[in-house]
């Protein structure tokens, strides 16, 4: 029999026992309610007390065979380890049946058992955190066993050329140079273009919706906002490469500069707009959590409208205006599409802004994709660059969390 008849069947069989263990215990806490016994809890908890301590054991005895089965490597028959599934949430069937008893607390149960769920989500999105840290250091120690760390973090040339020749069989690679500051130096320039546009249209944009627009306006104005956000990025690397960038080369000419149509505006300008919605939508949240005893104390006091927005509302939101700019940063760091299609591909380390140039996220998926082994210095260098990103991002993640606190604690002391 083939797995996926083998999950139907099991799901269908677990269904069935869910809904048995429900009637029974439903009908056992009813009966002894009704002959007069005082109960801890209402019957539909002892019924979903019952439902929790069937399907929860059989769901947590496959998910750990299927872990043990995948990942591994262990050969356990699919048919062996649902129907011990199965055995178990009979025997967790039976277990529960006894427990419904006038002395026995139910909900305390179920609220037991909700909390031991809600760790566990929160433990899945760690453990993925320190699996996803776990395969990239894994590998990128693999490609810094072949290349310098120091070279690699350093150096102001990106070949790797050599190595994809060497790889098969056309060469030593002697050639291959992986210096990742061009790298980087694109994606920060790019990024940092991109947030110039989207912080202050996005935060003024926020500013007023919450404060200056009416109702109506704010109504139709958000949502249409928003709208940005669901747009593919694909979409948004032709608008860079076929309106903004032929833009930015008439602009450029108009004041003697010589820009090429790959440049690092026309991504950043666009990368901006792309992140407008994530900071305006989420600085607009924050600003009208702003409490409006605040806003009608500043008021009071004597200071103008536009005062009480720069001193009062503004000062109370920063941290989570900050949280917005460092997600929109997030999103302009991790972005390929745009870049590939307006920016370029080549590693070009200059401080000049109309030539072309390319991103970490760009040469990644550059080096995962073509004809050369996965084990050649050129695959792993992606790995290597992932790793050096992933730590970037923490520092800014920290450094955001810092300035974040420092000036929590600052407002507090003001506010005293």
């Amino acid at each position: 029999m083939q797995t996926n008849q083998l999950l139907l069947i099991f799901c269908g069989a677990l269904l069935l026992l869910g809904l048995l263990a429900f009637f029974a215990g439903c009908s056992k806490a009813t009966r002894l309610r009704s002959a007069g016994t005082a109960m801890f809890a209402q019957p539909d908890q002892y019924a979903w007390f019952t439902v929790l301590s069937t399907a929860g054991p059989a769901v947590v005895v496959s998910a750990l065979g299927a872990f043990v089965l995948l990942l591994m490597g262990a050969d356990i028959p699919t048919l062996y380890l649902l129907a011990s599934s199965l055995v178990v949430a009979a025997i967790g069937l039976m277990v529960s049946l006894n427990h419904v008893k006038p002395d026995f607390h139910a909900r305390q149960a179920i609220e037991r058992v909700i909390r031991l769920v809600l760790a566990g989500a929160a433990l899945i999105s760690i453990f993925t955190t320190f699996g996803i840290l776990f395969s990239i250091i894994s590998e990128a120690l693999r490609f810094f066993q072949m290349h310098s760390f120091w070279e690699f973090i350093t150096g102001t040339t990106w070949n790797p050329g050599a190595s994809f020749l060497a790889s098969a069989g056309r060469g030593d690679g002697s050639g291959a140079a992986f210096g990742s500051v061009p790298l980087f130096a694109g994606t920060f320039m790019i990024t940092a273009i991109a947030m110039l546009v989207a912080v202050p249209i996005g935060l003024l944009s926020a500013v007023y919706m919450s404060e200056f627009a009416p109702r109506n306006v704010r109504s139709i104005a958000k949502p249409m906002l928003e709208v940005l956000a669901g747009i593919p990025t694909v979409v948004y690397g032709f608008f860079a490469a076929i309106t903004v960038a032929p833009i930015i080369v008439n602009i450029a000419g108009f004041f003697g500069l010589d820009a090429s149509y790959n440049n690092a505006v026309a991504p950043g300008v666009v990368m901006g707009i792309m992140i407008i919605p994530f900071i305006s939508s989420l600085s607009d949240d924050v600003i009208n959590s702003v409490p409006d005893s605040m806003r009608q104390g500043s008021l009071a006091l004597g200071m103008t409208k536009g005062e009480t927005i720069r001193d009062v509302v503004i000062p109370a939101a920063l941290p989570g205006i900050i949280s917005a700019a460092l997600l929109g940063m997030s999103r302009a760091l991790g972005e390929t599409m745009i870049v590939v299609m307006a920016a370029g591909m080549r590693p070009n380390l200059t401080a000049n802004p109309l030539e072309d140039m390319t991103t970490v996220t760009v040469r990644i998926v550059a080096a995962l994709t073509g004809d050369q082994e996965f084990a050649s210095a050129e695959t792993l260098s992606a790995f290597a660059l992932g790793l050096v990103l992933f730590a970037v991002t923490l520092s800014l993640n920290l450094v955001s969390v810092l300035m974040i606190r420092r000036f929590r604690e600052k407002y507090r002391v003001n506010n005293l």
